[in-house]
């Protein structure tokens, strides 16, 4: 039914030919929705009894390329459990290679350095949505076995697919990240657009020389400012002696009773006066009653 594939070893190295086909059309009661999340392929168990007979470097890393369209990938190998002839694929991976279900791919056994540095490019705006992406990426990575400069990969998060391009490897365009101390960092997302700001300049008034003379006095309460009332009804002695202003007693300007949230203005040498606000202060006079004598006139005991 298939066209047999042809195994070669050159120098301990893996290379031979499987058709391809997606995960979805692997026979077997289990569901492998496993594999599609990940970076790694099912192999036939042919494949695995070639490469024990190699001194092949763990983990077994290969390239995946199709000729017709001279596009190329790298995996990790999950299982050995294909039928004879045929490899299982994740979906992107398939995408990337430009393979359709039954199309013939390279496989070559390859040692990759360890990634150190990788950069990606979220393929659509809904990425922001995730609140904490660095988190997400590096537990998505886990079923990931390296990464190529150019591929397109798919990760699983709430149920929701998120497409990232892989702009940038380090130190070389395929990197290994198995077991490896990997920095990642994000480029903008594919159609993503900064959000506009309008910026307010509001005129701010030229700043004039405080004059002491604009001062405002503070006419309000003041204690012990009134005249007393002796016991004897005398006058004598109750003259009013106020005791001399305070500094603090002397205010600047008149405060912005119109204030409204989100505006600031500044109001110089006001010589605006609060007559109306301050009137029940004016009104008001310490002391002013009128005083009882205990003498009552013009009845003796």
């Amino acid at each position: 039914m298939f066209e047999p594939h042809v195994g070669r070893v050159f120098q301990n190295r893996f290379s031979t030919q499987y058709r391809c086909y997606s995960v979805s059309m692997l026979a077997g009661p289990n569901d492998r929705s496993d594999v599609e999340k990940g970076g790694k392929i099912i192999m036939p168990p042919s494949a695995l009894d070639q490469l024990s007979r190699l001194n092949i470097t763990y983990p077994m890393l290969f390239k995946l390329t199709n000729k017709n369209s001279d596009r190329m990938t790298h995996c990790g190998v999950l299982e050995f459990v294909a039928d004879e002839g045929i490899c299982y694929l994740p979906h992107w991976m398939m995408q990337n290679l430009l393979l359709e279900e039954g199309g013939l791919v390279q496989v070559e056994s390859v040692n990759l350095m360890v990634a150190t540095y990788s950069k990606f490019q979220p393929q659509s705006p809904d990425f922001l949505d995730i609140t904490n992406p660095k988190a997400v990426l590096e537990n998505a990575l886990r079923n990931f076995a390296c990464l190529t400069k150019g591929d397109v990969i798919a990760i699983n998060y709430n149920e929701k697919i998120y497409e990232l391009r892989v702009m940038e490897t380090k130190p070389d365009k395929a990197v290994s990240i198995i077991e490896c101390d990997m920095n990642v960092d994000f480029d903008a997302p594919l159609g993503y657009k900064e959000p506009e700001r309008h910026m307010q300049h509001p005129e701010e008034p030229t700043e004039e020389e405080t004059d002491p003379s604009n001062y405002d006095m503070d006419i309000g309460f003041r204690a012990f400012t009134g005249s007393g009332n002796r016991l004897d009804g005398k006058k004598k002695g109750i003259e009013p002696s106020p005791a001399p202003l305070d500094p603090s007693d002397i205010k600047r300007g008149i405060p912005n009773y119109d204030f409204k949230i989100g505006r600031i203005t500044f109001i110089r040498n006001s010589r605006q006066h609060k007559l109306s606000l301050l009137s029940d202060a004016i009104n008001f006079i310490a002391f002013s009653g009128e005083g009882q004598s205990l003498r009552k006139k013009g009845r003796k005991p």
